[in-house]
């Protein structure tokens, strides 16, 4: 019977060993949670079972003007007299407790104090194992307000953007119109070769806008692409039916700005333009030949014919016209040299920036094969 007792009362021994040493194992552990929480500057909690607060940061409490000991011990969804109170969001929470899931990313709203409708992003997950007696959820929070509103003014700013692009696009049209109608109506034939200038040039623009239009507004344009649907317009534009004429493009892959692609733009077209007019008198027959190159040495873009020639049968220096002129003034927007090569057949005018000018103006992106 002695023996009996004594081993009943080494079991009780062992039992209550077990107990404390479960009880320390808990401090430890709450400890813990407390010193990471302070630790945090992010708003963050940590709940129990009953979704309680075991501890809150003190972002967690600045934030939604929380006194860090009334959060201490109290149910979250009773917060600020139900501000939490959300069924949403409390059965996500009871559900990570039940099934031990992972929740990133949660968003909801809230009315916080002083701040006003706010955004948040929730995280959750388990911090201690789901088997043990008092596991602990950790809960972190963003505020994400400023985000969303930036988000929503872009897409306001691209609706409106769209919406200033097809006005544009209508008036480029209703342009374009009203000089065909004058090049029909006017009887002077010097008249009439300004106007089917003008003409050329306002279509010409319009083919540029078509295609800037459906590319991401304010994104990185791919070049190739964008000069040969370019080119494309150029040609079925300018060249009539009875002519034996091409336009012809060529491209490295790569991006670059929307400014930097109407300057591009620009440029094909007036020395496509300039090629049209000069290089192939009295219906001579030939190619224009675009091509675009990017490296590790910089960038060219040239424009070659194989017509006559800008000085065939003159011995005078070349007139410097409209769109020479708005060529060189491109060219030094983008910081680039002009080169001008007039060797038969034909003339190639090239437009060359190099890697080693200090510019962010004029960067132009490889894209992967």
């Amino acid at each position: 019977m002695q023996q009996h007792g004594e081993m009943q009362l080494k079991s009780t021994d062992q039992s209550a060993g077990a107990s404390e040493m479960a009880i320390f194992e808990l401090d430890r552990y709450n400890a813990l949670a407390h010193a990471i929480v302070a630790t945090i500057r992010e708003p963050l909690i940590i709940l129990d079972r009953d979704l309680r607060i075991v501890a809150a940061s003190g972002s967690f409490c600045r934030l939604f003007q929380v006194e860090a000991a009334a959060a201490q011990a109290c149910p979250l969804y009773e917060l600020n007299g139900g501000q939490w109170n959300l069924p949403g969001l409390r059965r996500l929470l009871e559900d990570v407790f039940t099934s031990d899931m992972l929740v990133e990313g949660y968003k909801f709203e809230m009315d916080v104090p002083r701040l006003g409708r706010r955004r948040m992003l929730l995280n959750a997950r388990l911090v201690l194992e789901q088997e043990a007696s008092d596991p602990a959820l950790l809960v972190a929070l963003e505020d994400v307000t400023a985000c969303y509103e930036a988000d929503l003014l872009l897409v306001q700013h691209k609706t409106r953007l769209l919406e200033i692009q097809h006005r544009v696009a209508n008036s480029l049209q209703i342009i374009a119109s009203i000089l065909m109608l004058k090049i029909r109506a006017v009887d002077s034939e010097e008249t009439r070769h300004h106007l089917r200038d003008a003409h050329q040039r306002v279509m010409a623009v319009a083919a540029m806008q078509q295609q800037l239009r459906e590319s991401d507004a304010g994104g990185r344009i791919e070049i190739r692409p964008y000069l040969l649907r370019l080119c494309n317009s150029l040609a079925a534009s300018m060249i009539s039916e009875d002519r034996n004429l091409a336009v012809c493009c060529t491209a490295t892959d790569s991006t670059s700005s929307s400014s930097n692609a109407v300057s591009l733009g620009l440029i094909v077209t007036e020395l496509t333009i300039n090629a049209l007019k000069h290089g192939f008198p009295g219906g001579r027959e030939g190619r224009i030949t675009v091509d675009f190159v990017t490296n590790a040495a910089g960038w060219q873009l040239s424009v070659s014919d194989n017509g006559v020639g800008r000085s065939a049968g003159k011995s005078e220096s070349p007139h410097i016209g409209l769109g020479t002129s708005i060529v060189e003034a491109l060219g030094r927007q983008m910081k680039a040299r002009i080169e001008i090569g007039d060797e038969p057949p034909g003339t190639q005018v090239a437009i060359i920036h190099d890697a080693s000018i200090d510019d962010d103006i004029c960067i132009f992106t490889a894209t992967k094969s």
